[in-house]
């Protein structure tokens, strides 16, 4: 039963509301009628919920009394520094008035103070780098809105990456010029073995898809190795794959895994012509990534920086990563040659990387253990299996670069460079039958020598290759390739092919002589002479150059014949007629 003050029938509700109002206010809660009437309210609408303090679950608005409009035109103007130079936050505020001012309702708009401006900048520029690191804001802009996931790869070669970036390392080019290098890595994702890494001046299409053919070609111990890094000292099987790859047997401890499909970017030597078209030839899957999506190919990004942190950094001649990081006099110091730092990074790659435990190479079923590239590649082994892939001569050349020409009267002419050979005589002047091209002849060169090309005769049953040689390969006693070639044609502009061949012998020459002299007559060659002379030998192919065919000028006597008969000029007549015949 109530009590008689809190009886519905003898008491109202306003009544009973003020009579606990007393009670309240006699035990020490200070309390009025109209208090208890809103809790008993918000009771009876909500329940025990409705008698909590409401004013911690008040909604208050995500940027207080600041216009929406003056919100959306920030919003406006971060958006707008995607792909634009960093600025400050002063410029930001600036280009938000301006999109307020252009706007229908901008004269009606309050502005806020320039200080609630500034905290409604970070509020909405939280994460998005609007003043910091382009690179950084435009990666962030190009990530997807969505959880990140990656394509599971449970063989060897299902799913590989390739990928180009410049080697934080300083090495020393022929007559000591001192330059950056570019690294070319290829990785497999299942087991995270680089299976092949090149070193170049300039990396180009023909270096790409040399390295998915070193990928799959056992990687020989090299001079002065340790016999710890032996393919038979290692934890890869090497005597069950001995029996179906004979190449193995003085191999290396580096998989050879023949890729499946091989993710790139958009690099200019990535989505050339010659790279395709290499892939298409050993049956490989091109999957480019989305423009501006590293986070595509996150592995091979990842394994280009440990590279740098693992292996760069203990080098001579280790630059930083950028500008501010870099040391002073790195040029005078003790730098590796470019075929010395080649053959160190494939010495550390067999001896560390393979042997090292990579963290994304754990047991599901014991976590704390992690696997290195060449345990895991042995035993992904025994589920996939291994199909040895030897390449030939003819498939090398497959792989250069091409180029669609005809077969004229005096042969081919490749970058105002005249080629021929012998067995092109039932070819000149020919159609090749292709349609597609034009009746066109499928030409493969190689941009690091310049000596010879090569022509695909498809007359037979079979394809062969006929090698065509440049016909002034003689004045020119070093291979050399197009960047030797299209420097010394552009100090000769106009002239004919033997003088540019001349001037490509003589800056050769140059280099090999070495600076001349101060004190002679003679002033020191140009620093992009020696530039261009040095990238051209560090590129130099390292194969004989065959002798060139026959020319087709008449050759010089012998010097033990007699000399020839000497027929005097005549005498200049200013009086004659120069323009009657004789």
């Amino acid at each position: 039963m109530p009590r008689p003050e809190f009886d519905p029938r003898l008491h109202s509700l306003a009544e009973r509301e003020r009579a606990k109002a007393a009670e309240l206010t006699a035990a020490g809660h200070r309390m009025t009628a109209s208090g208890v009437k809103q809790r008993r309210q918000r009771y009876r609408r909500d329940g025990l919920v409705g008698l909590a303090d409401g004013r911690t679950a008040k909604q208050l608005p995500p940027f207080g009394q600041i216009a929406p409009a003056v919100v959306d035109a920030m919003r406006q103007a971060i958006a707008e520094t995607t792909d634009a130079s960093s600025r400050t936050v002063r410029f930001t505020i600036w280009r938000t008035k301006q999109i307020l001012a252009a706007g229908e309702d901008g004269d009606g708009i309050e502005m806020p103070h320039e200080r609630t401006l500034y905290r409604l900048f970070d509020k909405l520029a939280a994460g998005t780098h609007a003043t910091g690191s382009a690179t950084t804001r435009r990666s962030l802009h190009a990530r997807p809105a969505g959880p990140f996931g990656e394509v599971p790869a449970i063989a060897p070669g299902e799913l590989m990456q390739i990928d180009s970036s410049p080697l934080d390392v300083l090495v020393r080019l022929d007559d000591g010029i001192a330059e950056k290098v570019e690294l070319t890595a290829l990785v497999d994702i299942a087991s995270r073995s680089i299976t092949a890494a090149v070193l170049r001046p300039t990396t180009k299409a023909a270096d790409a898809s040399a390295l998915v053919a070193r990928s799959i070609t056992p990687d020989m111990m090299g001079p002065g190795w340790s016999e710890s890094l032996r393919m038979s000292r290692s934890a890869l099987p090497h005597r069950r794959l001995l029996e179906l790859d004979e190449r193995l047997e003085h191999a290396a401890a580096r998989p050879v895994i023949v890729p499946e499909t091989v993710v790139c970017d958009h690099g200019k030597l990535f989505i050339s012509n010659n790279f395709r078209a290499s892939c298409r030839f050993l049956g490989i899957t091109l999957q480019p990534t989305h423009k501006a999506s590293p986070f595509e190919k996150g592995v091979i990004e990842k394994t280009l920086g440990s590279v740098a942190t693992l292996f760069a950094q203990f080098v001579a001649g280790y630059t930083g990563r950028s500008v501010d990081r870099r040391g002073r006099h790195l040029e005078d110091g003790p730098l590796w040659s470019l075929p010395e730092l080649q053959e160190l990074l494939d010495e550390w790659i067999v001896a560390v990387w393979q042997n090292r435990p990579h963290d994304s190479l754990r047991d599901p079923d014991a976590p704390k253990r992690a696997f290195s590239p060449n345990e895991k590649y042995a035993m992904l082994l025994e589920s996939s299996g291994y199909v040895p892939a030897p390449l030939s001569g003819e498939d090398y050349v497959e792989l250069l670069p091409e180029r669609w020409q005809a077969i004229n009267a005096y042969g081919i002419k490749i970058n105002h460079r005249t080629y021929d050979s012998p067995e092109l005589n039932p070819l000149r002047r020919q159609r090749s039958g292709i349609a597609e091209k034009n009746g066109l002849w499928e030409i493969h060169h190689d941009p690091y020598d310049v000596s010879r090309i090569w022509v695909r005769d498809r007359r037979g049953e079979r394809d062969r290759w006929i090698t065509a040689f440049w016909r002034h390969l003689h004045r020119v006693g070093v291979p050399f390739g197009e960047m030797a070639w299209d420097h010394a044609r552009q100090q000769v502009p106009g002239r004919n092919e033997t003088q540019i061949a001349d001037a490509a012998a003589a800056l050769l020459q140059r280099a090999h002589d070495g600076p001349l002299d101060e004190k002679g007559p003679a002033a020191k060659r140009s620093q992009k002479d020696r530039r261009i002379a040095a990238r051209t030998r560090a590129t130099a192919p390292g194969r004989e150059i065959p002798d060139p065919p026959a020319d087709r000028e008449p050759a010089d006597e012998d010097t033990d014949t007699a000399p020839a008969k000497v027929i005097p000029l005549g005498l200049f007549d200013p009086l004659a007629n120069p323009w009657r015949r004789p």
